[in-house]
């Protein structure tokens, strides 16, 4: 509904009735009404005279209730009273004009108190000038970012406090452009993302509206990022030269049989130049296996650059991926700033989170792909570009192109090879090999050595679901390890989420207690064994759906049968 209809709504009067000419004189004496008669198919208003049977007859007019309100204005100089009626010709209420100046003050006040509610109310910094370029609205918002109270800047020129050149929003009083996302510097020391608009009254502008966002910090961030990013660049440079570099393999733990297929996978598409799209939902380490493509398919000394498609404000992205040239927009840095992707040349370009990359960047991330082309921000010259290009996303890609949030020539040239990360909870067998990769590291970490993971605290790891999946984990052992005491972890300190979540019979209060000096290896054997018993009893010993359950093939079920003695 528009709200000049809203307002409408509000000051038209429903104490009203339709009578006739006979029954008007008893009724008329009624103040809490107001009374109209039909005559002839025309509508009056009815008016007591001074004496008390004196009735007075008014000619009015009729209105739909979507009538612009100034237009029914202009009705009333020529009549007191205008009858509302909806689209079946069925009366609502009725117009005064006595009343009238008072019930529109009455509805502006109203709107005021609304605004200014909303103004304070939110966080951000929202300044409103009219067309003289006073201020009129400056929220609190504002007085934190600019440090200037709204007591001594409302009803003043913008002006008198910034320089011209620094305030967009006169650029969009002026021009009647609107900004959305754009990077801005007020101030030297200040970076917003401000969002402006034109206000606009029959087809003329009468004010601006702009918001603003510091990203100050995130700025200087992004900056910090970019120079470690580089210093790391270098470092690995410099461990490739002396023979240093990492195996990126190591790092992915575990050795159910769908992870071995994954690792398979991942070496035979590692060996072509193809792009490659790794699904996996969120924490499954979808990073780990970029790297290991990057690790066998480019020269030691080549370089991979991530970037997180959906950690970046869209206003920044354009300059992320391609960079800038000197003086691109002001407050750039006077060398410019090399982009992500020039970043990559002879090496692999690793874009995370690819589904939240925003529709307008898509295009241009398509063409990079198809030319290997690309334009720095401000730039002129296009600019050739050699790289390998790694992808991955925890969404469906199929499904947004469906929904129309994904380009589909994007998807297509993305997707020519792919594969999927598992989740956790479709690796179980794998879950005590990291939880113990992740103690040790994280007892390192805190200088907290732990004599290993209790039966009660690896029966819980076994069975909860792990929709955070290897990330929830390391954070669950890391808490564990924060919290221990005396060498220990204990079950009380396991996140509540995961005990609520854990039936009562699942939560075994077993607890074996091992000699002190007991080897890890010989512990967690007799984990294993407690495990695959449990599970064989469950099926009633059919070691094929034991097996399956377990995540393992049956030759490795009946290798742990006979390393673990078990008869069966």
């Amino acid at each position: 509904m528009h709200p000049y209809h809203l307002i409408m709504n509000k000051i038209v009067k429903c104490n009203f009735a339709i009578t006739t000419t006979d029954d008007i004189v008893s009724k008329i004496n009624d103040a809490s009404k107001q009374y109209f008669v039909i005559e002839n198919n025309k509508p009056y208003g009815a008016v007591r005279g001074k004496r008390k049977n004196d009735v007075h007859y008014v000619a009015c007019h009729t209105i739909q209730s979507n009538c612009p309100l100034k237009n029914a204005i202009e009705y009333m100089k020529d009549y007191e009273f205008l009858l509302v009626c909806n689209e079946e010709k069925q009366y609502l209420g009725y117009l005064w004009r006595e009343s009238l100046a008072y019930d529109l003050a009455y509805e502006l006040e109203c709107g005021n108190a609304y605004l200014q509610t909303i103004l304070n109310t939110i966080n951000e910094s929202c300044t409103v000038i009219d067309a003289e370029q006073n201020v009129i609205y400056w929220t609190k918002g504002a007085e934190s970012i600019f440090s200037v109270s709204g007591e001594n800047i409302i009803g003043k020129p913008i002006t008198h406090f910034f320089k011209e050149d620094q305030l967009e929003i006169l650029h969009t009083l002026q021009h009647r452009k609107s900004v959305y996302q754009q990077q801005h510097f007020p101030r030297e020391d200040l970076v917003v993302m401000i969002n402006s608009n034109p206000v606009m009254l029959h087809d003329k502008t009468i004010g601006a509206v702009v918001a603003e966002t510091d990203i100050t910090h995130v700025k200087k961030l992004n900056e910090e990022l970019h120079i470690t990013s580089e210093k790391l660049l270098n470092l690995e440079k410099q461990m490739n030269t002396n023979g240093l570099a990492f195996d990126p393999f190591t790092l992915i733990r575990g050795n159910s049989p769908k992870l071995k297929e994954v690792l398979e996978k991942v070496k035979k598409v590692a060996k072509t130049e193809a792009n490659i799209l790794i699904y996996g939902e969120s924490g499954v380490g979808k990073e780990l296996f970029a790297r290991a493509v990057h690790a066998i398919r480019e020269k030691s000394e080549a370089p991979f650059v991530a970037i997180n498609c959906g950690a970046i404000p869209s206003g920044l992205f354009e300059s992320e991926i391609f960079g800038y040239e000197k003086g691109a927009f002001s407050g750039a840095h006077q060398k410019g700033k090399k982009g992500k992707v020039e970043l990559a040349r002879g090496g692999t370009l690793f874009l995370d989170e690819i589904g939240e990359m925003p529709l307008e960047m898509q295009v241009k991330i398509l063409r990079l792909l198809q030319e290997k082309t690309f334009y720095t921000v401000g730039g002129t010259k296009e600019m050739d570009v050699e790289f390998n290009l790694v992808a991955a996303t925890n969404r469906d890609l199929k499904q947004l192109v469906a929904e129309g949030k994904f380009r589909e020539d994007l998807y297509y040239r993305l997707n020519v090879v792919n594969f999927t990360v598992p989740p956790l909870r479709e690796r179980a067998s794998d879950i005590l090999e990291i939880s113990n990769y992740f103690l040790y590291e994280k007892s390192i970490k805190y200088n907290r050595p732990i004599q290993g993971i209790p039966t009660e605290i690896a029966n819980v790891l076994l069975k909860y679901h792990w929709p955070g999946n290897v990330r929830e984990l390391s954070n669950v052992i890391e808490r564990l390890v924060v919290f221990s005491d005396e060498g220990a972890i204990h079950m009380e300190d396991l996140p509540t989420d995961i005990l609520a979540m854990m039936p009562k019979d699942e939560t075994l209060d077993v607890k074996r207690e091992f000699p002190l000096g007991t080897e890890l290896h010989h512990q967690l054997e007799h984990y294993e064994r407690e495990i695959i018993l449990d599970q064989l009893a469950k099926v009633n010993g059919n070691k094929k759906t034991c097996a399956k359950i377990l995540g393992i093939t049956r030759a490795t079920l009946y290798n742990r049968l006979k390393k673990l003695n078990i008869d069966v």
